[in-house]
Protein backbone atom coordinates (compact mmCIF):
# COMPACT_ATOMS: atom_id res chain seq x y z
CA UNK A 1 0.00 0.00 0.00
CA UNK A 2 1.41 3.35 -0.98
CA UNK A 3 1.57 5.84 1.88
CA UNK A 4 2.63 9.42 1.66
CA UNK A 5 2.64 12.47 3.90
CA UNK A 6 -0.37 14.65 3.26
CA UNK A 7 -2.47 17.09 5.16
CA UNK A 8 -6.17 16.70 4.48
CA UNK A 9 -6.85 20.41 4.64
CA UNK A 10 -4.40 20.99 1.78
CA UNK A 11 -6.25 18.79 -0.71
CA UNK A 12 -7.92 20.71 -3.56
CA UNK A 13 -11.30 19.10 -2.87
CA UNK A 14 -11.12 20.13 0.79
CA UNK A 15 -10.48 23.74 -0.15
CA UNK A 16 -13.34 23.60 -2.65
CA UNK A 17 -15.61 22.17 0.04
CA UNK A 18 -14.67 25.00 2.40
CA UNK A 19 -15.70 27.56 -0.23
CA UNK A 20 -18.81 25.58 -1.11
CA UNK A 21 -19.82 25.40 2.55
CA UNK A 22 -19.56 29.17 2.88
CA UNK A 23 -21.83 29.53 -0.12
CA UNK A 24 -24.60 27.15 0.97
CA UNK A 25 -24.37 26.95 4.76
CA UNK A 26 -27.49 29.08 5.23
CA UNK A 27 -29.62 27.22 2.68
CA UNK A 28 -32.67 25.70 4.30
CA UNK A 29 -34.01 22.27 3.43
CA UNK A 30 -37.39 23.90 2.80
CA UNK A 31 -35.79 25.91 0.00
CA UNK A 32 -33.89 22.94 -1.41
CA UNK A 33 -37.05 20.83 -1.62
CA UNK A 34 -39.12 23.71 -3.01
CA UNK A 35 -36.63 24.26 -5.83
CA UNK A 36 -36.46 20.55 -6.71
CA UNK A 37 -39.74 18.60 -6.44
CA UNK A 38 -37.87 15.41 -7.41
CA UNK A 39 -35.26 15.73 -4.66
CA UNK A 40 -36.78 12.96 -2.54
CA UNK A 41 -36.64 10.54 -5.46
CA UNK A 42 -33.24 11.60 -6.78
CA UNK A 43 -31.32 11.66 -3.54
CA UNK A 44 -31.95 8.04 -2.71
CA UNK A 45 -29.89 4.91 -3.16
CA UNK A 46 -30.82 1.25 -2.88
CA UNK A 47 -28.37 -1.63 -2.56
CA UNK A 48 -28.52 -5.11 -1.04
CA UNK A 49 -32.07 -4.60 0.21
CA UNK A 50 -31.24 -1.37 2.03
CA UNK A 51 -32.92 1.83 0.85
CA UNK A 52 -31.18 5.06 1.81
CA UNK A 53 -33.01 8.38 1.61
CA UNK A 54 -30.36 11.07 2.01
CA UNK A 55 -32.43 13.91 0.59
CA UNK A 56 -32.92 15.50 4.02
CA UNK A 57 -29.25 16.44 4.20
CA UNK A 58 -27.99 19.98 3.77
CA UNK A 59 -26.34 19.17 0.48
CA UNK A 60 -26.70 19.87 -3.22
CA UNK A 61 -25.54 17.84 -6.19
CA UNK A 62 -22.38 19.94 -6.12
CA UNK A 63 -21.76 18.98 -2.49
CA UNK A 64 -21.89 15.30 -3.36
CA UNK A 65 -19.62 15.82 -6.37
CA UNK A 66 -17.01 17.57 -4.23
CA UNK A 67 -17.23 14.99 -1.46
CA UNK A 68 -16.64 12.21 -3.98
CA UNK A 69 -13.63 14.16 -5.24
CA UNK A 70 -12.37 14.29 -1.66
CA UNK A 71 -12.59 10.51 -1.44
CA UNK A 72 -10.73 10.15 -4.72
CA UNK A 73 -7.98 12.57 -3.69
CA UNK A 74 -7.65 10.72 -0.39
CA UNK A 75 -6.71 7.58 -2.34
CA UNK A 76 -9.76 5.67 -1.11
CA UNK A 77 -9.75 3.21 -4.01
CA UNK A 78 -6.19 2.01 -3.44
CA UNK A 79 -6.61 1.93 0.34
CA UNK A 80 -9.72 -0.21 -0.10
CA UNK A 81 -7.84 -2.52 -2.42
CA UNK A 82 -5.02 -2.75 0.12
CA UNK A 83 -7.42 -3.80 2.89
CA UNK A 84 -9.11 -6.46 0.78
CA UNK A 85 -5.68 -7.55 -0.43
CA UNK A 86 -4.47 -8.37 3.08
CA UNK A 87 -1.85 -5.63 3.24
CA UNK A 88 -0.82 -4.51 6.70
CA UNK A 89 -2.80 -1.31 6.82
CA UNK A 90 -2.80 -1.31 10.63
CA UNK A 91 0.53 0.43 10.50
CA UNK A 92 1.30 0.94 14.19
CA UNK A 93 0.80 -2.77 14.94
CA UNK A 94 2.06 -4.03 11.56
CA UNK A 95 -1.08 -6.11 11.01
CA UNK A 96 -3.43 -6.87 8.19
CA UNK A 97 -7.06 -5.82 8.62
CA UNK A 98 -9.08 -8.62 7.11
CA UNK A 99 -12.38 -8.98 8.94
CA UNK A 100 -13.90 -9.28 5.45
CA UNK A 101 -12.29 -12.74 5.26
CA UNK A 102 -14.43 -13.90 8.20
CA UNK A 103 -17.54 -13.88 6.01
CA UNK A 104 -16.00 -14.94 2.71
CA UNK A 105 -17.61 -18.00 1.08
CA UNK A 106 -15.75 -21.26 0.75
CA UNK A 107 -13.44 -21.14 -2.21
CA UNK A 108 -12.71 -17.43 -1.87
CA UNK A 109 -9.17 -16.23 -1.38
CA UNK A 110 -7.94 -13.65 1.11
CA UNK A 111 -4.19 -13.78 1.58
CA UNK A 112 -2.22 -12.76 4.67
CA UNK A 113 1.56 -13.20 4.57
CA UNK A 114 1.24 -15.44 1.53
CA UNK A 115 -1.40 -17.74 3.05
CA UNK A 116 -5.05 -17.93 2.01
CA UNK A 117 -6.83 -17.65 5.37
CA UNK A 118 -10.32 -18.58 4.14
CA UNK A 119 -9.86 -22.35 4.72
CA UNK A 120 -8.79 -21.57 8.32
CA UNK A 121 -11.89 -19.42 8.79
CA UNK A 122 -14.22 -22.17 7.57
CA UNK A 123 -12.47 -24.79 9.66
CA UNK A 124 -13.30 -22.75 12.76
CA UNK A 125 -16.86 -22.10 11.54
CA UNK A 126 -17.37 -25.83 11.00
CA UNK A 127 -16.01 -26.56 14.48
CA UNK A 128 -18.34 -23.93 15.96
CA UNK A 129 -21.29 -25.40 14.09
CA UNK A 130 -20.57 -28.91 15.32
CA UNK A 131 -20.33 -27.70 18.91
CA UNK A 132 -23.44 -25.53 18.62
CA UNK A 133 -25.47 -28.43 17.24
CA UNK A 134 -24.40 -30.66 20.14
CA UNK A 135 -25.35 -28.07 22.74
CA UNK A 136 -28.62 -27.11 21.07
CA UNK A 137 -29.69 -30.75 20.66
CA UNK A 138 -28.78 -31.73 24.21
CA UNK A 139 -26.02 -34.11 23.16
CA UNK A 140 -23.49 -31.98 25.04
CA UNK A 141 -24.18 -32.39 28.73
CA UNK A 142 -22.75 -30.92 31.89
CA UNK A 143 -20.76 -32.64 34.61
CA UNK A 144 -23.82 -34.41 36.03
CA UNK A 145 -25.18 -35.44 32.65
CA UNK A 146 -27.82 -32.74 32.43
CA UNK A 147 -28.23 -30.78 29.16
CA UNK A 148 -27.07 -27.18 28.93
CA UNK A 149 -29.88 -24.66 29.31
CA UNK A 150 -27.90 -21.52 30.22
CA UNK A 151 -25.08 -19.93 28.22
CA UNK A 152 -23.03 -17.12 29.80
CA UNK A 153 -20.63 -15.21 27.55
CA UNK A 154 -17.70 -13.66 29.44
CA UNK A 155 -15.76 -11.02 27.53
CA UNK A 156 -15.31 -7.28 27.27
CA UNK A 157 -15.16 -4.72 24.48
CA UNK A 158 -15.51 -6.43 21.14
CA UNK A 159 -15.83 -9.78 22.89
CA UNK A 160 -19.02 -8.55 24.56
CA UNK A 161 -20.59 -5.68 22.63
CA UNK A 162 -20.89 -7.63 19.38
CA UNK A 163 -22.31 -10.82 20.90
CA UNK A 164 -24.81 -9.05 23.17
CA UNK A 165 -25.95 -6.75 20.37
CA UNK A 166 -26.37 -9.67 17.97
CA UNK A 167 -28.26 -11.72 20.55
CA UNK A 168 -30.69 -8.89 21.25
CA UNK A 169 -31.04 -8.06 17.55
CA UNK A 170 -31.75 -11.67 16.57
CA UNK A 171 -33.65 -12.80 19.66
CA UNK A 172 -36.66 -13.47 17.42
CA UNK A 173 -34.64 -16.28 15.81
CA UNK A 174 -33.13 -17.63 19.04
CA UNK A 175 -33.72 -20.89 20.89
CA UNK A 176 -36.23 -19.83 23.56
CA UNK A 177 -35.58 -22.94 25.65
CA UNK A 178 -32.19 -21.53 26.58
CA UNK A 179 -31.12 -18.54 28.66
CA UNK A 180 -28.33 -16.28 27.42
CA UNK A 181 -26.44 -13.89 29.68
CA UNK A 182 -23.46 -11.62 29.05
CA UNK A 183 -20.85 -10.60 31.61
CA UNK A 184 -18.29 -7.90 30.86
CA UNK A 185 -17.85 -5.39 33.66
CA UNK A 186 -15.23 -6.17 36.32
CA UNK A 187 -17.77 -4.84 38.83
CA UNK A 188 -18.75 -8.01 40.69
CA UNK A 189 -22.40 -7.08 40.42
CA UNK A 190 -22.35 -7.88 36.71
CA UNK A 191 -21.28 -11.47 37.34
CA UNK A 192 -23.44 -12.03 40.42
CA UNK A 193 -26.63 -10.81 38.76
CA UNK A 194 -25.91 -12.88 35.65
CA UNK A 195 -25.69 -16.19 37.52
CA UNK A 196 -27.95 -15.56 40.51
CA UNK A 197 -30.88 -17.64 39.23
CA UNK A 198 -28.92 -20.19 37.19
CA UNK A 199 -28.35 -23.86 37.93
CA UNK A 200 -24.59 -24.61 37.67
CA UNK A 201 -25.29 -28.13 36.40
CA UNK A 202 -27.05 -26.63 33.34
CA UNK A 203 -24.73 -23.67 32.71
CA UNK A 204 -22.03 -23.26 30.06
CA UNK A 205 -19.51 -20.40 30.17
CA UNK A 206 -17.84 -19.05 27.05
CA UNK A 207 -14.64 -17.21 28.00
CA UNK A 208 -13.58 -14.89 25.18
CA UNK A 209 -10.07 -13.48 25.38
CA UNK A 210 -7.51 -13.71 22.61
CA UNK A 211 -4.56 -13.91 25.04
CA UNK A 212 -6.57 -15.34 27.95
CA UNK A 213 -5.04 -12.61 30.08
CA UNK A 214 -7.54 -9.72 29.71
CA UNK A 215 -7.91 -8.41 33.25
CA UNK A 216 -11.69 -7.94 33.38
CA UNK A 217 -12.49 -11.10 31.46
CA UNK A 218 -10.20 -13.37 33.45
CA UNK A 219 -11.34 -11.91 36.77
CA UNK A 220 -14.91 -12.77 35.82
CA UNK A 221 -13.85 -16.16 34.44
CA UNK A 222 -12.13 -17.12 37.71
CA UNK A 223 -15.20 -16.03 39.66
CA UNK A 224 -17.31 -18.20 37.37
CA UNK A 225 -14.93 -21.11 37.92
CA UNK A 226 -15.15 -20.68 41.70
CA UNK A 227 -18.96 -20.47 41.50
CA UNK A 228 -19.09 -23.69 39.48
CA UNK A 229 -16.62 -25.63 41.64
CA UNK A 230 -18.49 -24.54 44.74
CA UNK A 231 -21.54 -26.36 43.37
CA UNK A 232 -19.57 -29.51 42.52
CA UNK A 233 -17.55 -29.99 45.69
CA UNK A 234 -14.38 -28.55 44.11
CA UNK A 235 -14.29 -31.33 41.51
CA UNK A 236 -12.05 -29.73 38.89
CA UNK A 237 -13.16 -32.22 36.26
CA UNK A 238 -16.40 -30.21 36.05
CA UNK A 239 -14.61 -27.26 34.45
CA UNK A 240 -14.09 -29.03 31.12
CA UNK A 241 -17.82 -29.72 30.80
CA UNK A 242 -18.96 -26.21 31.65
CA UNK A 243 -16.33 -23.96 30.07
CA UNK A 244 -15.18 -23.39 26.51
CA UNK A 245 -12.75 -20.74 25.28
CA UNK A 246 -12.46 -18.34 22.38
CA UNK A 247 -8.73 -17.70 22.41
CA UNK A 248 -5.36 -18.38 20.82
CA UNK A 249 -3.45 -19.13 24.02
CA UNK A 250 -3.76 -22.90 24.38
CA UNK A 251 -1.41 -23.01 27.37
CA UNK A 252 -3.45 -20.59 29.45
CA UNK A 253 -6.70 -22.22 28.37
CA UNK A 254 -5.46 -25.65 29.50
CA UNK A 255 -4.12 -24.20 32.75
CA UNK A 256 -7.60 -22.86 33.49
CA UNK A 257 -8.99 -26.39 33.09
CA UNK A 258 -10.65 -26.04 29.68
CA UNK A 259 -10.12 -28.85 27.20
CA UNK A 260 -8.23 -27.24 24.30
CA UNK A 261 -10.37 -29.34 21.96
CA UNK A 262 -13.06 -26.83 22.97
CA UNK A 263 -10.96 -23.78 22.19
CA UNK A 264 -12.14 -21.77 19.19
CA UNK A 265 -9.48 -19.73 17.43
CA UNK A 266 -9.33 -16.33 15.83
CA UNK A 267 -6.44 -14.31 14.45
CA UNK A 268 -4.45 -11.13 14.96
CA UNK A 269 -5.71 -9.75 11.63
CA UNK A 270 -9.15 -9.49 13.28
CA UNK A 271 -9.56 -6.46 15.50
CA UNK A 272 -11.69 -6.98 18.61
CA UNK A 273 -14.39 -4.54 17.54
CA UNK A 274 -14.55 -6.24 14.14
CA UNK A 275 -14.77 -9.77 15.53
CA UNK A 276 -18.47 -10.48 16.15
CA UNK A 277 -18.55 -12.72 13.06
CA UNK A 278 -15.46 -14.70 14.14
CA UNK A 279 -15.39 -17.34 16.89
CA UNK A 280 -16.35 -14.45 19.19
CA UNK A 281 -19.82 -15.05 17.75
CA UNK A 282 -20.06 -18.52 19.29
CA UNK A 283 -22.81 -17.37 21.67
CA UNK A 284 -24.68 -15.95 18.67
CA UNK A 285 -24.47 -19.27 16.85
CA UNK A 286 -25.63 -21.13 19.96
CA UNK A 287 -28.63 -18.79 20.16
CA UNK A 288 -29.77 -18.70 16.52
CA UNK A 289 -28.23 -21.89 15.13
CA UNK A 290 -25.56 -22.48 12.47
CA UNK A 291 -27.90 -21.93 9.51
CA UNK A 292 -29.02 -18.50 10.67
CA UNK A 293 -25.44 -17.66 11.62
CA UNK A 294 -24.28 -18.41 8.09
CA UNK A 295 -27.08 -16.17 6.81
CA UNK A 296 -25.65 -13.42 9.04
CA UNK A 297 -22.24 -13.96 7.44
CA UNK A 298 -23.79 -13.89 3.97
CA UNK A 299 -25.24 -10.47 4.77
CA UNK A 300 -21.83 -9.19 5.84
CA UNK A 301 -20.28 -10.51 2.63
CA UNK A 302 -22.95 -8.98 0.41
CA UNK A 303 -22.26 -5.53 1.87
CA UNK A 304 -18.50 -6.13 1.58
CA UNK A 305 -18.90 -6.78 -2.12
CA UNK A 306 -21.13 -3.75 -2.62
CA UNK A 307 -18.55 -1.58 -0.87
CA UNK A 308 -15.68 -3.10 -2.82
CA UNK A 309 -17.26 -2.75 -6.26
CA UNK A 310 -19.80 0.10 -6.34
CA UNK A 311 -18.74 3.54 -7.62
CA UNK A 312 -18.25 6.08 -4.83
CA UNK A 313 -21.38 8.09 -5.61
CA UNK A 314 -23.51 4.92 -5.63
CA UNK A 315 -21.82 3.27 -2.68
CA UNK A 316 -23.79 3.18 0.58
CA UNK A 317 -20.85 3.17 3.04
CA UNK A 318 -18.88 5.74 1.04
CA UNK A 319 -21.82 8.11 0.71
CA UNK A 320 -22.76 7.90 4.39
CA UNK A 321 -19.13 8.37 5.45
CA UNK A 322 -18.79 11.43 3.22
CA UNK A 323 -21.96 12.95 4.64
CA UNK A 324 -20.66 12.43 8.18
CA UNK A 325 -17.42 14.19 7.21
CA UNK A 326 -19.38 17.04 5.65
CA UNK A 327 -21.07 17.73 8.98
CA UNK A 328 -18.16 17.00 11.32
CA UNK A 329 -15.56 18.97 9.42
CA UNK A 330 -17.50 21.77 7.76
CA UNK A 331 -20.52 22.37 10.00
CA UNK A 332 -18.59 21.55 13.17
CA UNK A 333 -21.06 18.98 14.48
CA UNK A 334 -19.68 16.82 17.27
CA UNK A 335 -22.10 13.89 17.50
CA UNK A 336 -24.30 11.57 15.46
CA UNK A 337 -27.55 10.09 16.76
CA UNK A 338 -28.33 6.55 15.62
CA UNK A 339 -32.06 5.97 16.00
CA UNK A 340 -33.32 2.45 15.25
CA UNK A 341 -37.10 2.23 15.07
CA UNK A 342 -36.83 -1.45 15.95
CA UNK A 343 -36.78 -2.64 19.54
CA UNK A 344 -34.55 -5.59 18.71
CA UNK A 345 -31.81 -3.10 17.77
CA UNK A 346 -31.78 -1.52 21.22
CA UNK A 347 -28.08 -2.35 21.70
CA UNK A 348 -27.03 -1.31 18.20
CA UNK A 349 -26.08 2.29 19.14
CA UNK A 350 -23.94 0.99 22.03
CA UNK A 351 -22.23 -1.44 19.67
CA UNK A 352 -21.51 1.41 17.23
CA UNK A 353 -19.93 3.48 19.99
CA UNK A 354 -16.96 1.14 20.18
CA UNK A 355 -16.83 0.51 16.44
CA UNK A 356 -16.72 4.21 15.58
CA UNK A 357 -15.02 5.96 18.48
CA UNK A 358 -12.36 3.38 19.31
CA UNK A 359 -11.53 3.26 15.62
CA UNK A 360 -11.46 6.94 14.72
CA UNK A 361 -11.00 8.75 18.02
CA UNK A 362 -7.47 9.74 17.00
CA UNK A 363 -5.59 13.05 16.82
CA UNK A 364 -2.49 11.70 15.08
CA UNK A 365 -2.30 10.84 11.38
CA UNK A 366 -0.73 7.68 10.01
CA UNK A 367 2.33 9.86 9.40
CA UNK A 368 2.57 10.70 13.11
CA UNK A 369 1.46 14.32 12.75
CA UNK A 370 -1.19 16.07 14.81
CA UNK A 371 -4.37 16.61 12.78
CA UNK A 372 -5.66 20.14 12.22
CA UNK A 373 -9.28 19.03 11.81
CA UNK A 374 -11.82 17.08 13.83
CA UNK A 375 -12.01 13.30 13.58
CA UNK A 376 -14.63 10.96 15.04
CA UNK A 377 -17.84 12.50 16.35
CA UNK A 378 -19.59 10.94 19.34
CA UNK A 379 -22.06 8.24 18.30
CA UNK A 380 -25.05 7.66 20.55
CA UNK A 381 -28.74 6.84 20.42
CA UNK A 382 -31.73 4.84 21.61
CA UNK A 383 -34.59 3.06 19.89
CA UNK A 384 -37.65 5.00 18.79
CA UNK A 385 -40.14 5.85 20.02
CA UNK A 386 -38.57 5.88 23.50
CA UNK A 387 -36.05 8.54 22.53
CA UNK A 388 -38.83 10.87 21.42
CA UNK A 389 -39.82 11.24 25.05
CA UNK A 390 -36.31 11.95 26.30
CA UNK A 391 -33.68 13.56 24.07
CA UNK A 392 -35.56 14.50 20.89
CA UNK A 393 -36.25 17.90 22.45
CA UNK A 394 -32.53 18.58 22.01
CA UNK A 395 -32.57 17.29 18.42
CA UNK A 396 -35.42 19.62 17.44
CA UNK A 397 -34.84 22.80 19.44
CA UNK A 398 -31.38 22.50 20.95
CA UNK A 399 -28.50 24.79 20.05
CA UNK A 400 -26.47 21.99 18.48
CA UNK A 401 -26.98 20.43 15.08
CA UNK A 402 -26.96 16.64 15.49
CA UNK A 403 -27.16 14.61 12.27
CA UNK A 404 -29.38 11.56 12.69
CA UNK A 405 -29.39 8.08 11.16
CA UNK A 406 -32.89 6.60 11.30
CA UNK A 407 -33.13 2.82 10.80
CA UNK A 408 -36.52 1.25 10.12
CA UNK A 409 -38.14 -1.88 8.69
CA UNK A 410 -41.31 -2.24 6.66
CA UNK A 411 -42.39 -5.46 8.36
CA UNK A 412 -42.54 -6.21 12.06
CA UNK A 413 -41.27 -9.50 13.43
CA UNK A 414 -44.08 -9.28 15.97
CA UNK A 415 -47.16 -7.88 14.19
CA UNK A 416 -49.61 -6.72 16.83
CA UNK A 417 -52.58 -4.57 15.87
CA UNK A 418 -51.61 -1.05 14.75
CA UNK A 419 -48.22 -0.99 16.52
CA UNK A 420 -45.96 -1.15 13.49
CA UNK A 421 -47.79 1.45 11.44
CA UNK A 422 -47.61 3.81 14.42
CA UNK A 423 -43.91 3.06 14.85
CA UNK A 424 -43.05 3.83 11.23
CA UNK A 425 -45.31 6.87 11.15
CA UNK A 426 -43.26 8.26 14.02
CA UNK A 427 -39.97 7.51 12.27
CA UNK A 428 -41.00 9.28 9.07
CA UNK A 429 -42.60 12.16 11.00
CA UNK A 430 -39.52 12.80 13.10
CA UNK A 431 -37.30 13.01 10.02
CA UNK A 432 -39.80 15.35 8.38
CA UNK A 433 -40.07 17.55 11.48
CA UNK A 434 -36.29 17.76 11.85
CA UNK A 435 -35.91 18.82 8.23
CA UNK A 436 -38.73 21.29 7.79
CA UNK A 437 -39.70 22.36 11.28
CA UNK A 438 -42.55 24.76 11.86
CA UNK A 439 -42.33 28.44 10.97
CA UNK A 440 -43.41 31.39 13.04
CA UNK A 441 -46.14 32.14 10.53
CA UNK A 442 -47.48 28.60 10.83
CA UNK A 443 -47.53 28.82 14.61
CA UNK A 444 -49.26 32.21 14.57
CA UNK A 445 -51.86 30.99 12.09
CA UNK A 446 -52.99 28.46 14.70
CA UNK A 447 -53.98 31.30 17.03
CA UNK A 448 -51.10 30.74 19.42
CA UNK A 449 -50.72 33.57 21.95
CA UNK A 450 -47.84 35.88 21.04
CA UNK A 451 -45.81 35.15 24.17
CA UNK A 452 -45.95 31.42 23.41
CA UNK A 453 -45.06 31.64 19.71
CA UNK A 454 -41.22 31.50 20.11
CA UNK A 455 -41.54 28.34 22.17
CA UNK A 456 -43.62 26.62 19.50
CA UNK A 457 -41.37 27.45 16.53
CA UNK A 458 -39.18 24.67 15.11
CA UNK A 459 -36.33 26.02 13.00
CA UNK A 460 -35.87 22.75 11.15
CA UNK A 461 -32.92 22.33 8.80
CA UNK A 462 -31.71 19.47 10.99
CA UNK A 463 -30.19 16.77 8.74
CA UNK A 464 -30.98 13.06 8.77
CA UNK A 465 -30.60 9.85 6.80
CA UNK A 466 -33.33 7.22 6.61
CA UNK A 467 -32.30 3.59 6.16
CA UNK A 468 -35.27 1.40 5.33
CA UNK A 469 -35.31 -2.37 4.78
CA UNK A 470 -38.08 -4.92 4.53
CA UNK A 471 -37.37 -6.96 7.64
CA UNK A 472 -34.75 -7.48 10.34
CA UNK A 473 -33.24 -10.85 9.48
CA UNK A 474 -29.81 -12.34 10.24
CA UNK A 475 -28.82 -11.47 6.69
CA UNK A 476 -29.94 -7.85 7.09
CA UNK A 477 -28.18 -7.46 10.45
CA UNK A 478 -24.95 -8.55 8.78
CA UNK A 479 -25.47 -5.91 6.10
CA UNK A 480 -26.11 -3.18 8.65
CA UNK A 481 -23.04 -3.99 10.72
CA UNK A 482 -20.80 -4.23 7.64
CA UNK A 483 -22.26 -0.93 6.41
CA UNK A 484 -21.03 0.87 9.50
CA UNK A 485 -17.72 -1.01 9.52
CA UNK A 486 -16.99 0.35 6.06
CA UNK A 487 -18.25 3.84 6.97
CA UNK A 488 -15.61 3.84 9.70
CA UNK A 489 -12.95 2.68 7.24
CA UNK A 490 -13.79 5.42 4.72
CA UNK A 491 -13.77 8.07 7.44
CA UNK A 492 -10.36 6.88 8.62
CA UNK A 493 -8.92 6.92 5.11
CA UNK A 494 -10.07 10.49 4.50
CA UNK A 495 -8.93 11.67 7.93
CA UNK A 496 -5.62 9.86 7.23
CA UNK A 497 -5.63 8.05 10.59
CA UNK A 498 -5.14 4.42 11.56
CA UNK A 499 -8.66 3.17 12.30
CA UNK A 500 -7.46 -0.21 13.52
CA UNK A 501 -5.23 0.42 16.52
CA UNK A 502 -6.45 1.59 19.93
CA UNK A 503 -3.49 2.84 21.93
CA UNK A 504 -5.79 5.22 23.77
CA UNK A 505 -7.18 2.37 25.89
CA UNK A 506 -3.77 1.26 27.14
CA UNK A 507 -2.58 3.95 29.55
CA UNK A 508 -5.46 3.61 31.99
CA UNK A 509 -4.97 -0.17 32.08
CA UNK A 510 -1.27 0.20 32.92
CA UNK A 511 -1.96 2.72 35.69
CA UNK A 512 -4.72 0.52 37.13
CA UNK A 513 -2.26 -2.37 37.49
CA UNK A 514 -0.01 -0.06 39.50
CA UNK A 515 -2.86 1.15 41.73
CA UNK A 516 -4.36 -2.27 42.55
CA UNK A 517 -1.67 -3.28 45.10
CA UNK A 518 -1.79 0.21 46.56
CA UNK A 519 -5.47 -0.30 47.33
CA UNK A 520 -5.10 -3.80 48.74
CA UNK A 521 -1.79 -3.83 50.64
CA UNK A 522 -1.84 -4.39 54.39
CA UNK A 523 0.67 -1.60 55.00
CA UNK A 524 0.17 2.03 53.89
CA UNK A 525 1.75 2.27 50.44
CA UNK A 526 4.35 4.81 49.36
CA UNK A 527 2.13 6.83 47.00
CA UNK A 528 3.80 8.73 44.18
CA UNK A 529 0.84 9.85 42.08
CA UNK A 530 -0.51 13.36 41.76
CA UNK A 531 -2.09 14.84 44.90
CA UNK A 532 -5.64 14.08 43.74
CA UNK A 533 -4.99 10.41 43.03
CA UNK A 534 -3.01 10.02 46.27
CA UNK A 535 -5.90 11.49 48.28
CA UNK A 536 -8.45 9.24 46.57
CA UNK A 537 -6.39 6.12 47.29
CA UNK A 538 -6.01 7.10 50.95
CA UNK A 539 -9.73 7.86 51.27
CA UNK A 540 -10.64 4.52 49.71
CA UNK A 541 -8.32 2.66 52.06
CA UNK A 542 -9.83 4.49 55.03
CA UNK A 543 -13.37 3.63 53.94
CA UNK A 544 -12.31 -0.01 53.60
CA UNK A 545 -10.63 0.01 57.04
CA UNK A 546 -7.14 -0.49 55.68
Amino acid sequence: MATFPRQLSELPAWKSLEAHHRAIQDLHLRELFAKDPTRGQRMALEAEGLYLDYSKNRVTDETIRLLVQLAEQSDLASRTQAMFGGEKINLTENRAVLHVALRAPRGASFVVDGVNVVPQVHAVLDKMAGFANRVRSGDWTGHTGRPIRNIVNIGIGGSDLGPVMAYEALRHYSDRTKVFRFVSNVDGTDFCEAVQDLDPSETLFIVSSKTFTTQETMTNAHSARAWLLGAFGQDKAAVARHFVAVSTNAGKVAEFGIDTANMFEFWDWVGGRYSMDSAIGLSTMLAIGPENYRSLLDGFHAMDEHFRTAPAGQNLPVLLALLSIWYANFFGTDSVAVLPYEQYLKRFPAYLQQLTMESNGKYVTVDGRHVNYDTSPVYWGEPGTNGQHSFYQLLHQGTRIIPCDFIAFAESLNPVGPHHDLLLANAFAQAEALAFGKTRAEVESEGTPGWLVPHRVFEGNRPSNMLLARRLTPDMLGKLVALYEHIVFVQGVIWNIDSFDQWGVELGKVLAQRIVPELTSDQPPDLRHDSSTNCLIRRYRTLRGR
